[in-house]
Formats: C-alpha cells, sequence, structure tokens
C-alpha cells in the first residue's frame, strides 16, 4: 500500500487523549448543572474525536446556545490542565520516524482547535515530522473532519491528485469525513473508536496496534 500523504487524526491516533477531554466534559457538565451525565469517564469517551459543539447538543441535549457556553467551560479546563493529561502511544514517534524516512508527506488533520493541536505536537516533540498541521477554526464551531481535511490536501497541493492521499484514524467520523472529500480511510482501534463503527463507514483496513499500522503502510 503505498500513497504519497499520510493525513493523521491526533486524539485517539497518534496521542491518548481520553483523560484531559473527559475530564474537562466531565468538568463543563457540572457548570451547566447536568453533572449526572458526567458521572461516569469512560461514559464520555464519546466526545474524543467529534467536534464539541456537536457532541455536547447530542449528549447532553444542550441547544446551540447552552452548547457554545458548554465548550467555553470545557476549555477553562482543557486549556489550562487537560491537554497535557495525555501522551503520544507507544511506537507512534519510531513510526513517524520510519514514515518520514520513506518519503511520505505527513499530515495533521484534526478536529481540535489548530492552536490546540500544535500545543500537543510540540509539548511532545512530535511537530517535526509533518509537512503540514490543520486542527479546526476556533471561530467556526460546526467545522467539519472534510472540511479541514479539504484544507490540507490544498496546502499539500493535492485536491486534484486525491487518490494519492489517504486518512488514518480511529473514529467513524475519520472515514466519513474522508469518504466526503473522496479519500480512503485506514482505522485503528487501540484509539477510542471500534472495528464497528470503522468497518460500518468503509475503512479501507482497520489496524489494531501501532505495529499493525506501520505494517498496512509497509515501513
Amino acid at each position: 500500500m503505498r500513497y504519497k500523504a499520510l493525513l493523521f487524526d491526533l486524539d485517539g491516533t497518534l496521542t491518548a487523549s481520553g483523560e484531559g477531554i473527559t475530564k474537562s466534559v466531565q468538568y463543563a457538565l457540572r457548570k451547566m448543572g447536568k453533572g449526572a451525565l458526567g458521572e461516569h469517564l469512560e461514559d464520555l469517551e464519546v466526545f474524543v474525536g467529534p467536534p464539541l459543539l456537536n457532541q455536547f447538543m447530542a449528549y447532553a441535549g444542550f441547544s446551540e446556545e447552552e452548547a457554545g457556553e458548554a465548550v467555553k467551560h470545557y476549555r477553562e479546563r482543557y486549556t489550562v490542565t487537560g491537554i497535557f493529561e495525555n501522551r503520544p502511544y507507544e511506537g507512534i514517534a519510531e513510526l513517524l520516524e520510519k514514515l518520514q524516512a520513506k518519503g511520505y508527506l505527513l499530515a495533521v488533520a484534526s478536529s481540535k482547535p489548530d492552536s490546540m493541536v500544535k500545543i500537543v505536537l510540540d509539548h511532545f516533540h512530535l511537530e517535526g515530522y509533518f509537512q503540514v498541521i490543520k486542527g479546526s477554526d476556533i471561530v467556526r464551531p460546526k467545522m467539519t473532519k472534510a472540511q479541514v481535511i479539504e484544507e490540507v490536501l490544498a496546502e499539500l497541493r493535492l485536491e486534484n491528485r486525491r487518490e494519492e492521499a489517504v486518512m488514518i484514524g480511529d473514529r467513524f467520523y475519520d472515514v466519513r469525513g474522508a469518504k466526503e472529500t473522496g479519500l480512503s480511510c485506514i482505522g485503528v482501534t487501540y484509539g477510542y473508536g471500534n472495528r464497528e463503527e470503522l468497518q460500518r463507514e468503509g475503512a479501507l483496513k482497520i489496524a489494531e496496534t501501532v505495529d499493525e499500522l506501520g505494517q498496512i503502510l509497509e515501513v
């Protein structure tokens, strides 16, 4: 399997960010008077990956205005503490090094706000592996994964050569965003999604470990 460009999701694909995200969601729900919905952190793992505004609306039944307020509360905690309750998956740095040595163009396409994506990658010394790093625009809370991917493709100048790029992510949002932009997606199950959701959305291949992802990418 040989592509020119590999687009990686961040949360659940490059780093295990669940602790910081779920604890920050729990904090926001308490601030919104919905603490009972955040009693069990494992239930809040559905927030890892998708845009926060939409997920607060879907999970808590908030209006768009209420969800916007919840996102502000979330960021009160996340930007100070939660962003660092995080770690790269074992073997990720080594895999990126091998892929870079093979000549791949590497990029990050994340629904996390752009500035936070860069803080995380810099904190874990991963930013140097990537030619393009893109997160969502904080002033566009409804920005979709597909829109982030489109911006990455534009920077890589691959808008007219989409068959040369593949998305790699752990949730069905990644597969769906890839499909909406004409890309295939390799799913990973070591993050926060599962094989069923990835298969249901039509993932090209599925890796259960970082090592298996490397095998699929032939490094």
